[in-house]
């Protein structure tokens, strides 16, 4: 990863001494390697605090996958627990803030491993890793130092404070204590954190200082219905286009919902945020677990030969799946067949299954961007019998923009298979009206401007395997 790679840059000229502290998986959905890891971290627990650190992290856990659309993508994650025990319990309290009359909470200062301190930047709930950002850079440097000698493949990390007054921050890694305040848990601050620190949302509330608008999943400056990037959640569950303030800087910047966690703690995530965190979930983790047979396990085949897939399902199940043989569909969401000898052609076979997530969260007719992940196996099929079955994984992210469009479409894809896509364009009667290949990591534009106005089909092919399809909007 790239934060373990310049951790070891930086600390190979800073010496900092490797600390081994005990580790626990609390939340355990299959191989690391093949799920999103997150890893909390304890803060002002002391040694004999460290079981009742690991209850408060379970209930963190138990808020967090309990709201969607965490909540049906469950599996796709792993939580662990890093016990690091603090001399001292609790957070310090200097009674700094400018924003209530101090004190507000007990003046204290303890000893604790990452330095937890309210009244950060100001603020009085701002609790934060340091009192402000230029004393926080030795504690960045122990908090890196921790995950990477305990956990140095996490995909996120935060840090649980062991205080039950109200209080959190964002940034790389997320803080936040056990408190409630009006009602509202502290959870509730993480939870909208990692929207930021892992998921690449905005914040919905005013004010912001000018530094923080920007595009976004969920900001932009485009306000035209037909052009928004939430277009197709237009008039939907709540979504549209407001402004941030209606003078002003902000004004100029637009939100798709007036009550999405991103604007108020103990909401929901709105349509176009949980369409944004599932999408990175597919990005980082693929929903193929593992299949069978991988190349070559099956030494002496006999008929019916069984393929299998295990795959990470959401809940409930939205996975789609399509199986080709020698480019002829064989069958459909299912995750388990039999090829018979009658089957097969005599010489090389292929067969693929192609899997997506058509998710009601997800626009995946007219969304930018869509995933697909196909196994593929070639069958080595002779008059004497199989010869033998190899097989490899692919995953593609396709795009297709813009979409609705009068002149010029955009077609591009990237993969870890290095092999040319063909696309063909072909109207709602099955007539073909455009064939062309695409490579890894181009761009292709196509002038559609000849085209009747109307939809047609785009199916995208790797090889003779159908791998996706999507409609294409003609204005």
């Amino acid at each position: 990863m790239k934060q373990l790679f310049y951790f070891f840059l930086f600390v190979s000229f800073q010496c900092v001494s490797a600390q081994v502290f005990e580790k626990e998986t609390i939340k355990n959905s299959g191989d690391n390697d093949k799920r999103i890891n997150l890893v909390i971290l304890s803060e002002g627990y002391q040694t004999g605090e460290l079981a009742q650190f690991k209850t408060d992290a379970t209930n963190f856990v138990n808020a967090m996958f309990g709201q969607s659309p965490f909540k049906e993508y469950t599996s796709y994650f792993n939580v662990h627990i890093i016990k690091v025990p603090s001399t001292q319990s609790g957070a310090d309290h200097p009674g700094t803030a400018t924003d209530v009359t101090e004190p507000a909470s007990p003046v204290r200062f303890v000893d604790t491993y990452f330095n937890a301190t309210f009244d950060s930047f100001g603020f009085h709930r701002l609790l934060f890793y340091e009192i402000d950002g230029n004393y926080a850079n030795n504690t960045e440097i122990k908090i890196n130092s921790v995950l990477a000698d305990n956990f140095p493949t996490y995909d996120q990390a935060l840090i649980l404070v062991n205080s039950t007054i109200y209080g959190g921050s964002g940034g790389e890694f997320p803080m936040a204590s056990k408190g409630v305040s009006n009602g509202v848990s502290s959870t509730e601050i993480a939870i909208h954190e990692l929207g930021h620190s892992m998921f690449n949302l905005k914040d919905e509330y005013f004010p912001l200082e000018e530094g923080y608008f920007g595009e976004a999943i969920n900001m932009t400056q485009q306000n035209s219905p037909s052009l928004v990037k939430w277009k197709n959640w237009m008039n939907t569950n709540g979504i549209s286009t407001y402004q941030y303030n209606n003078s002003g800087f902000a004004a100029n910047w637009y939100r798709p919902h007036q009550g999405c966690k991103m604007r108020y703690l103990s909401y929901p995530f709105c349509a176009v945020c949980k369409e944004g965190v599932i999408e990175k979930i597919h990005t980082l983790v693929s929903p193929i677990d593992s299949y069978s047979p991988i190349s070559n396990s099956i030494t002496s085949p006999t008929f019916p030969i069984h393929f299998h897939l295990n795959l990470i399902k959401p809940i409930p199940n939205t996975l789609k799946s399509i199986w080709t043989l020698n480019a002829s569909n064989f069958t459909n969401d299912v995750d388990d067949i039999n090829v018979l000898e009658s089957d097969l052609n005599t010489g090389i076979n292929t067969l693929t299954v192609a899997v997506n997530d058509p998710s009601s969260f997800l626009k995946v007719d007219n969304h930018d961007s869509f995933h697909v992940y196909t196994v593929t196996w070639t069958i080595d099929n002779s008059a004497l019998g199989i010869k033998g079955i190899t097989s490899y994984i692919a995953n593609y992210n396709i795009a297709m923009y813009p979409n609705p469009t009068n002149t010029i479409v955009n077609f591009k894809f990237e993969s870890d298979n290095n092999a040319q896509l063909k696309v063909v364009i072909s109207s709602l009667d099955g007539k073909k009206i455009k064939i062309l290949s695409i490579e890894n990591h181009h761009t292709n534009q196509v002038d559609i401007s000849n085209l009747s106005t109307g939809m047609y089909l785009t199916h995208f092919y790797s090889g003779n395997t159908l791998i996706a399809s999507k409609k294409l909007v003609k204005n």
